[in-house]
């Protein structure tokens, strides 16, 4: 019979087996293809030595009791802290084969997911997987959806992050994409629904995975993740600077950081940051670094779509997520992609009670054949629907045009907007002054001796009674017209005000977003 001395060595062996994972070669492997183990991995993701394990014994169905099984079937998995504040982590161990998932795999995933929804935590996911364990067949499928269902039954309660870190690929893709903020680590990480082999036999397209589906792809072209890192490390820290600015839950609101920033400074700067000729361009960055607190502004996105900016920063130490169109891309005007992005994010603040400020130039939506064969109603809805739907505090800054349905959908007044106000640069109308008297004075353009001289005087009567933002003022739509200066203590002013606001939409199952 077994001593008590017999059973914690046992117990220490299968722990040193349980830390070895695919063994010492296959790690020597991983690190040859510049990545951390699973382990390391939540090392660098956690507080120090604040990591508790959960089934670090598990095996693979059917392997009980078999002593060459590997302890943890391919997943490591437990909680943490991340700044002191717990959260719920599962790492994807590559070189266990290959990452692969298993019904006993996926069952580890479940049970934390599980657990993080009942205690209110948020989850945050290491990708790094071959896909599905094809000796299990249809079961490591079941086990996908498994974890499908509970990422959409967490979805705007918890926070859940994906750091993909290896390869993702098949139905596996479909985890990230419904989680809050996916983060890809540049020349190392893929995603894809089919690879690169099965693309060239059906499609007779020449593509590589990096192309398919790598970090710079997913966050230039397609949108599928938000932030292309430059290595595991920097995803990592990424990752804890997004839970930053986030709440626990959907019942929490985001902790308030200390700042020393002042709350009424004011950056003279702005006054002069909006050109003097409407068509110019300016970085609405500039207005972004210059309001919020200590000019620290984490872009969300920042690749992809970028006639839109979307990200988080504070104000007077409160969390704020940012929308804003970028003049100097298209513009700043309203399309397909820069829609879908911006509504995303709104709907993204509003599940965690992160206040909105939207700083507003907006000539309109792109016009264009593509465009609307493309869905610009359908996409452009969208970013409607979900300020129309959000009840955080909004608050709209705009700085220079506001232009025809496109004034309407960026937070104003109409849509439940909630402290409204605007620069003295600010051109609030239905259209721009060129195409509005164009519209309005073609006839008497085109009996004038000189139709240029005009165009131009009827364009400046336009500007001076039209293109600004007192008759916005005068009706209500606009609460005042500030100095640019003083934009940040008027924001912090507005957030102090609306900290207890609440707000409700009528009761039901859930709204149709246009999707």
């Amino acid at each position: 019979m077994p001593t008590n001395d017999d059973r914690i060595a046992r117990l220490g062996s299968m722990r040193e087996r349980a830390l070895e994972g695919g063994g010492r070669t296959r790690i020597e492997q991983q690190h040859a293809r510049g990545k951390l183990t699973a382990r390391e991995r939540i090392e660098l993701l956690l507080d120090s030595e604040s990591f508790v394990e959960i089934d670090a014994f598990v095996t693979a169905r059917g392997t009980d009791g078999d002593a060459e099984a590997i302890l943890g079937d391919g997943v490591v998995t437990g909680h943490g802290l991340i700044d002191g504040r717990p959260l719920f982590v599962f790492s994807q161990d590559f070189t266990v084969f290959g990452g692969s998932l298993s019904e006993a795999y996926a069952a580890k995933i479940c049970k934390v997911m599980d657990l993080a929804m009942k205690v209110g935590a948020p989850i945050v996911g290491l990708n790094d997987s071959g896909g599905a364990r094809i000796q299990e067949g249809v079961v490591s499928l079941g086990g996908y959806a498994d974890i499908f269902l509970r990422n959409t039954l967490a979805s705007g309660v918890v926070p859940q992050l994906s750091v993909v870190m290896g390869p993702c690929a098949g139905g596996a893709v479909y985890s990230p994409a419904i989680t809050d903020f996916t983060i890809m680590v540049d020349g190392t990480s893929y995603m894809f629904v089919t690879g690169p082999n099965v693309v060239r036999a059906v499609t007779h397209e020449d593509v590589d995975s990096e192309r398919l589906g790598g970090a710079v792809t997913h966050t230039t072209i397609s949108g599928v993740a938000h932030v292309a890192a430059a290595d595991e490390a920097t995803a990592l820290a990424t990752a804890r600077r997004i839970l930053s600015f986030l709440p626990q839950n959907n019942l929490d609101d985001p902790l308030r950081a200390e700042s020393r920033d002042p709350h009424d400074r004011r950056e003279a700067d702005l006054d002069r940051i909006v050109p003097n000729d409407p068509t110019q361009p300016y970085d609405m960055h500039g207005v972004i670094d210059r309001v919020v607190d200590d000019g620290d502004f984490l872009e969300i996105q920042p690749g992809w779509a970028q006639n839109v900016i979307v990200g988080f920063a504070r104000l007077a130490g409160r969390s704020v997520g940012i929308v804003a169109q970028q003049p100097a891309v298209l513009a700043g005007a309203l399309d397909i992609s820069a829609s879908t992005k911006a509504a995303r994010f709104v709907r993204t603040c509003d599940c965690f009670n992160v206040p909105l400020v939207t700083f507003v130039d907006v000539p309109g939506f792109l016009p264009g054949v593509d465009q609307e064969h493309g869905g610009i109603i359908r996409h452009g809805a969208k970013l409607l629907y979900a300020y129309c739907e959000a009840t955080v505090p909004k608050l709209t800054v705009i700085t220079r045009k506001a232009y025809g349905g496109a004034y309407d959908v960026m937070s104003s007044k109409h849509i439940r907007g909630d402290l409204n106000i605007a620069w003295p640069t600010a051109e609030i109308a239905v259209m721009g002054p060129e195409g509005a008297v164009n519209v309005i004075y073609r006839d008497e353009i085109d009996a004038a001796q000189d139709a240029a001289v005009e165009r131009q005087r009827l364009v400046a009567d336009y500007q001076s009674r039209f293109a600004n933002p007192y008759i916005a003022a005068s009706r209500g739509y606009i609460d005042d017209v500030i100095l640019p200066s003083e934009t940040r203590p008027r924001l912090i002013a507005g957030l102090e005000v609306l900290a207890t606001k609440r707000d409700t939409n009528p009761p039901k199952k859930h709204g149709n977003i246009p999707l």
